[in-house]
């Protein structure tokens, strides 16, 4: 990845993460998916670890869609109720995890004052769409409506999640408001989302290779995700298609070097288009999935820091 305009620590923890990949069995897009899931989510989970300790940390289950969901709760010290950011991880619909995405659960819930709950959604391909957006909905449901048995603020409520969980945040929104549910979600922070299932915008053509996510594992997650073609299409689904009037404010965060820039450009001024208000900024030099940095990369650092304030500002 010789490009100039990669930020020197965010190619520094790159080559750290090649040189871990190198020394472990390749990960292939091959079925039974148990096997690259494992050894992709073993890479994440190098560097999951450190970060702020909080009051609670712990995992809770919740009874949604006839299952047993389980959640990652960060609760943060003194009293409460406290607001609560419900996040959902990425990974493409197919990895990631509550345990790759812990440190940076933490990381927020620290920053701004605020408990995180995190749903551990059931993954592509042994799952396929809706089925994690629905898990997700329950989850929020019960956040909203029980909420206050874990000490939580149930009339503060911001929804967020990175990359395929940035989709499954502005789907969910999208659904909730299609199906005129009232929970008043206070904001969307959305990570270098996926907001459509178009893969010929102009930065899949500039970075579909050497940065990370590439083309090749799009069209993969995708095709496993919603293996119907005609649910790549639904707006909840693809959240770029929609009509986006009456959404809560958004803060969108946007890798430079990342397949998916262009959508996410696009996300922010559809949505401002649609009345919604929006404050979005671009990360130079960083690529796609940035913020599992934390702990190495100094925007990663800033962009937890400035959407805690946003978080903050959401929940007054």
């Amino acid at each position: 990845m010789a490009d100039a305009r990669l930020d020197p620590e965010m190619a520094a923890f790159n080559a750290m993460m090649e040189a871990r990949a190198a020394a472990m069995p390749p990960i292939t897009l091959t079925f039974p998916f148990d096997g690259p899931r494992a050894l992709n989510d073993q890479l994440s989970m190098s560097v999951a670890g450190g970060g702020p300790a909080l009051a609670v940390s712990e995992d809770r289950w919740l009874p949604v869609r006839g299952r047993r969901i389980q959640c990652r709760v960060h609760l943060p010290p003194g009293p409460g109720p406290h607001p609560v950011l419900v996040y959902i991880h990425g990974g493409g619909w197919v990895w990631g995890s509550i345990d790759t995405h812990d440190r940076l659960m933490r990381e927020y819930a620290a920053a701004a004052g605020c408990a995180v709950i995190g749903p551990d959604y059931a993954l592509s391909p042994e799952a396929v769409f809706p089925q994690a957006l629905e898990e997700c909905a329950g989850v929020l449901r019960w956040v909203a409506a029980h909420g206050a048995e874990w000490g939580l603020d149930t009339g503060r409520i911001v929804l967020g999640g990175d990359s395929a969980g940035g989709n499954l945040a502005a789907g969910l929104a999208l659904y909730l408001r299609e199906s005129g549910e009232s929970l008043a979600l206070r904001g969307l922070l959305l990570n270098y989302g996926v907001f459509d299932s178009r893969l010929d915008t102009p930065s899949y053509r500039e970075f579909a290779t050497g940065y990370g996510l590439s083309e090749e594992r799009m069209r993969f997650y995708w095709s496993v995700y919603a293996p119907r073609a005609a649910d790549r299409l639904s707006p909840f689904a693809a959240p770029l298609r929609a009509d986006l009037r009456g959404l809560p404010p958004c803060l969108l965060h946007i890798a430079e070097l990342d397949v998916l820039a262009s959508e996410n450009h696009a996300m922010a001024a559809r949505l401002r288009e649609a009345g919604v208000v929006v404050e979005s900024a671009v990360f130079a030099g960083t690529v796609h999935g940035f913020l599992r940095a934390v702990g190495h990369v100094g925007k990663a650092k800033q962009a937890v820091a400035e959407a805690a304030a946003w978080l903050r500002a959401r929940f007054r």
